[in-house]
């Protein structure tokens, strides 16, 4: 069958200009969204926004905009949108449904980097794990445990569940249990652990610390010690405190004692 050369012309210019305004409609969409996303970043960073935040942002806000874009190309060369639309909903249904546990992570990670329980650099206690948050990606938390393991904790249950953030308060009450023999002399022993205290200059002044007998246990006579400290000192006070007390309560004439068991022999005719 022989096409007529004025049909193939006029196909020829009606998609050829179609297809010419596509291609237009695709550069500048696409240069614009490029455009966009450089004033947003722009704008977070002189707002000091957290980084982990600007390039979440940047990247979803890019990905809209640019599906935005190849969807109007699209449509200028004719192709029918709304069943197109449709079937990309039902397939995003489908994989929603099937990755439901990683959709969680990802609207957990949202809601960390919006409302911040915690921030690099924080160390945070949470899911039977303490660590120092290392990043915050979009589905999981990597922290670096005291013995430099690295944990990924989804970002879910994170976000779910309660956590404990050792960094958000720039001090931290240190709390001991020291316990003295019976018989010992208790008010001596207030005295040496308060010079203890004293002689350390990271212990605050503010609040006061408190020393008082806490419990008549079965094998000592409990004191407790709560003393506060600047929170990057927390565990060195503690440390250097129970160190001290050693050193300190036998040449004082204290005994600390240990569970210990008098057994009595009776001998029988």
């Amino acid at each position: 069958m022989e096409i007529d050369p004025a049909v193939l012309i006029t196909f020829a210019i009606t998609y050829g200009l179609k297809l010419l305004a596509a291609l237009a409609t695709l550069v500048i969409g696409l240069y614009t969204v490029k455009v966009i996303i450089n004033v947003m970043t722009a704008m977070m960073e002189r707002n000091d926004t957290d980084p982990s935040l600007r390039g979440f942002v940047s990247s979803l806000v890019s990905i809209l905009l640019k599906v935005m874009v190849y969807i109007t190309a699209l449509g200028m060369l004719g192709v029918e949108m709304t069943s197109f639309v449709a079937i990309i909903g039902a397939a995003g249904l489908a994989v929603g449904l099937a990755l439901s546990g990683t959709l969680q992570n990802f609207a957990g990670g949202v809601m960390i980097l919006l409302f911040k329980p915690y921030k690099v650099g924080d160390v945070i206690e949470a899911q039977g794990y303490i660590g120092s948050v290392k990043e915050i990606q979009i589905f999981v938390t990597i922290l670096t445990t005291p013995d430099n393991k690295t944990v990924l904790i989804p970002n879910g249950p994170l976000a779910t569940s309660a956590l404990i953030n050792y960094s958000t308060q720039s001090t931290r009450r240190v709390d001991w249990t020291i316990g003295i023999a019976y018989g010992d002399d208790i008010d001596k022993a207030y005295a040496v652990i308060n010079k203890l205290i004293a002689a350390d200059d990271r212990i605050l002044k503010d609040p006061e610390p408190f020393v008082a007998l806490s419990a008549l246990a079965d094998s000592s006579v409990n004191i407790v010690v709560r003393a506060w400290v600047n929170a990057p000192d927390y565990w060195g006070v503690f440390f250097k405190m129970n160190e001290e007390v050693y050193r300190t309560f036998g040449n004082e004439g204290l005994s600390i004692p240990f569970p210990q068991v008098d057994v009595h022999i009776h001998k029988s005719d």
